[in-house]
Order: structure tokens, then sequence, then C-alpha cells
């Protein structure tokens, strides 16, 4: 082990090799002294323990000269142990560095991971005297360089983004044209086949589930499960090490140039809402021993238990100036270090909650607005917790996008029988001006999507009328007992043909109104291939073939699933007026040209009292696209060495796009609206199996008839 020292800096925080030692700052304003301890190998019991000395600002720091990348490291916290006035310090207990950038060794749950005897009799709990370093990770030093080449961030805007969510493991770990030994890893993201698959389909960023260091729940291992979804963190700046082969950091940053080289957007879920360390009984791992007033939310009569909006335990406090510092050093460090494009925040509502309000203003998101580099990428909210006001939708400020609940229900509840929200889908496939004019946002702040990774897949949405998560071990008590889902007539898998089919056709009308609709559409990986759970919507402890992607063979129904969202996409992108970046005005100009007509089937537009019926069954949305608005939208400043940017005053003039919708069982014989006198072209079809319509190609005119359970999609040229 290295010796000596020096007096070191109190900045930055964590541990920073410099070429000839390794400076460690640590902060704690409860500490009464800290140790750094030094290992030779992931599983040691002891190692050099270094006091660091100095202190300035709450920050405990020293310097060791010697030390290299490579070294591994953990703290110990002396301080006050009062559970009742939420102190919870022992030193007995190797603490995680907040700010490590790597974490070696695995979990081996014990008593000794309790920084109390969990066992003790009521009363005030009793400080442990078992040393947990044995079976503890530890932290590892590491070397920042890496050769990036000419790696850029492609910056796509807004109007043309196309979310991708997938799971990094579950996503190869059954790909058969992916190398044996990078399936389920970073660089299993970097095989050829996937990334062509991903060019194919033509989504534009993949949004990663957590990759932040994560551990399984002792109650999952006690059971025999794991925390597959990653929602457990333990660290900040450490990329999960189980999806590596040997190194996270070099591998992470290998897939993310290798995706941007693919002109693919890298987004990262982050979970700065919680910790792993849970609520008053659970573990002692990094927070809760250095500092726990100041990294958690108390209850203001209960200092010994915590807050907990989050459903998991515990909530951060990111009113603190210390939090607030931790997670902007961590976004900044994982978009100029890491190179990633965005961020998705889970549940974030709960770091907005100011003496417990939600403030859209509050310190974190103040922050992060005047930041220099952090207000230039994708942020995106998921804009709820559990507590009370938590739910915010269209509540988050201007330069946040938000996963839009209320798109989800709308739609699910339309197509899945639901009848009689015709006048609701009209709001969510116009960007949900409801939610978003008012505050002076935009139609790309609305995250569009049908499913995600939290309940049932577009399969098993179509497929089952309740859940089933036996396997999950709490008596199928767990997961979302509302899912506004519909099995088409029979529950799971059957060999009815005709239930097959309509689920099949039930698909592509989710699937169509996803990518019609204004705002930004997130498809769920492996919905596009018809991947099923087997009708579990909580799978977050499933790290088996219930969560994973099952690539192939694909039957002949996977296939054109797969193919039809290729040209839903395609067509998309093809169509500036579905892409907006201004909300439909509705007023007709000199000409008499609306940006948007909404129509009944028999060509009449719509009027107040046709949206009042009950049960109207069918109406058409008719787009023009030669009054689609500005291609420039607020956002990310240009890459200088890229495309130069549209003139602010710029228009795009596109198709006009007439969109057919027929919820009702019988067909629908549609009047065509005479726009300009010209003839309609249908490009989409969700009755034919393929979703392309018999007469594609072939312009029309009078009426064209939407099946039962129909979308239909026609275009005429502007010019």
């Amino acid at each position: 082990m290295p010796k000596g020292r020096r007096i070191g800096r109190p900045y930055p925080l964590g541990a920073t090799w410099d070429g000839k030692g390794v400076n460690f700052a640590v902060h704690s304003r409860l500490a009464t002294r800290v140790e750094v301890c030094l290992f030779d190998r992931p599983d040691a019991a002891e190692g050099e323990r270094i006091e660091l000395t100095h202190r300035r600002y709450r920050v405990w720091y020293g310097y060791v000269p010697g030390l290299a990348p490579g070294a591994l490291y953990g703290f110990r916290v002396y301080g006050p142990w009062a559970p009742e006035r939420g102190c919870w310090c022992n030193p007995r207990k190797l603490l995680l560095d907040p700010y490590a950038r790597a974490l070696v060794g695995s979990w081996q749950w014990s008593s000794a991971h309790y920084g109390f005897v969990p066992d003790a009799e009521e009363g005030a709990p009793a400080c442990s005297i078992e040393d947990d370093a044995p079976v503890t990770p530890k932290c590892q030093v590491v070397d920042d360089r890496f050769d990036w080449g000419r790696d850029r961030p492609p910056r796509i805007p807004w109007r043309d983004t196309i979310l991708y969510e997938l799971h990094v493991k579950g996503y190869t770990r059954l790909h058969p044209d992916v190398p044996s030994e990078w399936r389920g890893t970073y660089l299993g993201l970097t095989a050829p086949p996937v990334i062509e698959h991903l060019k194919s389909l033509g989504v534009t960023a993949v949004e990663l589930m957590p990759v932040h260091a994560f551990v399984d729940d002792h109650r999952l291992v006690q059971l025999g499960l794991r925390n597959y979804w990653g929602y457990n963190p333990v660290g900040y700046f450490a990329p999960e090490p189980r999806y590596a082969m040997a190194d996270a950091v070099r591998e992470f940053k290998q897939m993310v140039k290798a995706l941007h080289e693919a002109g693919l957007e890298v987004i990262l879920d982050v979970v700065y809402n919680h910790t792993a360390e849970g609520d008053h009984r659970g573990p002692t791992i990094s927070f809760r021993g250095l500092d726990n007033p100041t990294y958690y939310r108390l209850l203001p009569d209960d200092a010994s238990r915590y807050e907990n909006v989050t459903g998991c335990g515990n909530t951060i406090d990111a009113h603190q100036p210390a939090v607030v510092r931790l997670i902007m050093d961590s976004l900044r460090y994982w978009v100029t270090q890491m190179h990633v494009d965005g961020f998705r925040f889970d549940l974030a509502s709960a770091l907005g909650r100011v003496r417990g309000r939600f403030d859209p203003h509050c310190a974190l998101f103040s922050a992060i607005a005047q930041d220099p580099v952090l207000s230039q990428v994708k942020l995106i909210a998921e804009p709820w917790d559990l507590g009370e006001g938590g739910y915010q939708v269209g509540g988050f400020p201007a330069g946040w996008a938000e996963w839009n609940g209320q798109y989800r229900d709308t739609v699910r509840g339309f197509w899945c029988g639901q009848q009689g929200h015709l006048a609701a889908l009209s709001e969510r496939l116009c960007g949900s001006s409801d939610l978003y004019r008012a505050c002076g946002r935009l139609p790309t702040d609305s995250i569009n999507f049908i499913t995600v990774h939290d309940g049932f897949t577009l399969h098993d949405l179509v497929s089952y009328n309740v859940k089933h998560n036996e396997a999950n071990g709490e008596d199928n008590r767990d997961g979302d007992n509302h899912n506004r889902s519909w099995n088409c007539g029979a529950e799971g898998p059957t060999d009815d043909e005709v239930v097959n089919a309509l689920r099949e056709r039930q698909k592509r009308n989710l699937l169509a109104t996803l990518f019609l609709s204004q705002g930004t559409p997130l498809l769920l990986a492996g919905d596009e291939i018809g991947r099923t759970q087997r009708g579990n919507n909580n799978a977050y402890c499933q790290d088996n073939e219930v969560s994973w992607v099952h690539w192939g063979p694909l039957t002949p129904p996977q296939q054109l699933l797969c193919d039809y969202v290729r040209r839903l996409i395609a067509f998309r992108k093809a169509q500036p007026a579905l892409r907006r970046t201004c909300f439909f005005e509705g007023e007709a100009d000199e000409a008499g040209h609306k940006d948007i007509t909404w129509l009944t089937a028999q060509g009449e537009e719509m009027r107040p009292e046709h949206w009042q019926q009950p049960h109207l069954g069918a109406l058409a949305a008719m787009i023009c696209g030669w009054k689609v608005g500005p291609v420039h939208e607020p956002g990310p400043e240009e890459d200088p060495a890229g495309p130069p940017a549209s003139p602010p005053d710029d228009r795009s003039v596109g198709d006009s796009v007439l969109i057919l919708i027929n919820e009702q069982h019988d067909p629908v014989a549609f009047a065509l609206p005479p726009l300009r006198g010209g003839l309609w072209t249908p490009r989409i079809d969700t009755r034919t199996p393929s979703g392309v319509p018999a007469g594609e190609g072939t312009p029309t005119q009078g009426r064209y008839v939407v099946a039962g359970r129909s979308i239909a999609v026609l275009t005429q040229p502007s010019s």
C-alpha cells in the first residue's frame, strides 16, 4: 500500500487521479472523523486506513500519492449514533463513495449490512458491531481517459425524435446474432445486427433503463429473484457492472460511441428520487452512514423515519445544497465524460418538492435551467410521485418534456373497449394542447406512449384482461389493477384465429395512433415483434425469459408487425404535418384553409353538438400540409460542425394527411373531403395484416370504407 499523503483539495468530490496520486473528498456535516480504506481485492475484510484530516465547508479530504487507477476503496465515518434524531453514523460499516466512478465486487447480503442490530428488542435501535467490509463491493479509482475520436452528439431535434425504451441486458440476452460473450452487456448493443435493427426501425434515440449502479433487494434475493429493472440505486456516477464483461466505464463509453456513429442518441433513465437504503429498517450502504439528515427527507415529527413519496422507503432531499450539487455533478459527468444525450427522471415530482409541495421553480430545476451543459440536453420527466399533489403532468417548467400518462390512459381506453372517448382522443392526437399550451409549452413536450417497462407489453395489453404476477412472490397483489386492457375474447394464449386476428389489428391501431399523434413518440423495445411477459405487468424482479426480448425466429405475424412499425415510422418522418412544433389553431386563413379540420364520417365539419354525442363512433382529422408551421423549435444549440440551423421563420410544406378513425364494430364509409379538388391516396389501413391498404398508391375520391375497429390514413400532395 502506498505511504504518505499531502493536504489535497476539497473539490472535486470523490476519488480523482491526477497522474501522481489520488485526491479523496467526501461531504458529511455529521462526521467527527472520516477514514478512506484501501483494499487489495474486492472481498478483502480489511485494508489500510488513512484518515482524511482536513475539512472545509463540510467536505473531508486528503491526498494519497502514488495511488493509481484500479485502486479499491471505501469510507468509514465516525459520528453520532442517534437514530431518534436521524443520525446513523457507524464506522463499522464500509460506505460507498457517492461519487465513485466504478464499483467492483458482488453484494453478499447479511446482517452486517445493517447499521443497527436487526433482531434487537423493541426500543431505540442498537448500534451493530458487525463489520460489513468482506461482503460489500468496493469503489474503484478510474482513469477517465478514452479515445472518443470524432464522436459528436447527434442532436436530433425534438420534432424528429422517436424514443425507444430498452433494457441493456434484456434486449440482447437472447439475441442469436450477437456474440455469446456480449449478450446482455453494453457491448451487446454495439453488435451490427442490433444497430441495424434500430436503424431499420427508424428510431432516433435509445432510452436505457437504469444503468447507475444498483443492488438486488435483500428480500428479492431471499426469494431467489433479482431487481431486474434497476430502480434501486447505490451510486450516481458508476455504470452498473453486471452489464460489463470487464470494465464497465470503458465498455459503456464504447457503447455510446457506437450508437452515436449510427446516428442514435442515448438517453438515461435516472433515479435521483430514492436509494437502495430503503426505510429505517434498511441497510447502511452510503448516504445513511455519511449524513442521513442531509441526503434524505425525514418526517418533521419523527426524525427516525423517512418521508416516502417514492414508495421505496425513502426520498432524496433535493432541496439541500449538497444534494443539488451531487445531482448536478452526476448529470454533468454523464454528459461530459460519458457523452450521453439526455435523461429521463424517474418520479421527477419528488425532486421538485419544497416543504412538501411541488415547485416547478425549485432549486434543482432552476440550477439545470441555467447550466450551460445540462440546459442543452434532452430532459424528460416522469411527472408524478406517490405523495399528495404528486401528479404533475403538464406542470413542469419550460425546457422539460414529460411522459404523458393521460395520453396512455386515453388511447388505451379508446381502443381497449371503453367506447365514447373520441373527443378525449382528439386532444391526445393534437399534442395534448389542453395540458401544455397554457403554460407556454410545445407539442413535442408530450412524450406519447402506449406501453413502457412498467405495465403490460403491447401484446399483453390486447391479450389479458387482468394481471398475472404470481411469479413475483406477492400472491398477485403487486402491479396495477387498472390496465385499460382487453383480451379480445380469450385470456392469454389461444388458438382461436378470430381472437388472434383481432389482437393483431388492435396492435396496429394502437401503434398507428402513437405515430400519427403530435408530440414525441416512445416505443417499448420488443413491442414491434409482439414481446410478451405472459401477463405479468410488474416484471421488475424477473431477470429471466419473462422479461428478455425473444428475437427469433419470428413468426409470420411478428414479422408483419415489425415491418408495419417500420412503415409507420417512415411515414411519420416523411410527413411534416405529423411533426409540428406549434399547436393547432383551427383558424381559417384568407383562402379558407385550416391547419386541422375535424370531420364527421359524412364529411361535415364537426360542430360542438357533434362532440357532445355520447356514442360518437367515427370521425376524421384533416391536417393541411401547407400550414405546418415553423421548422425551427427552441431547444439545444445546433452543432457548429453540423448543418446550419433552419431560420426561425422557415416553413415546411408536405402532404396533407387525412386520418379516418372508426371505433365501431361495423364498417363506416367516410366521405373524402374535396381539399383543393385533389384526390386522396391510401397509405395505411389497419384492417389488413400488413397495414398496407388494398389500393395503396392509387388515388381515390368520393368515399373510403374503414372496417370496424380500424384506422385508415390517406394523403394528398400540397402542390
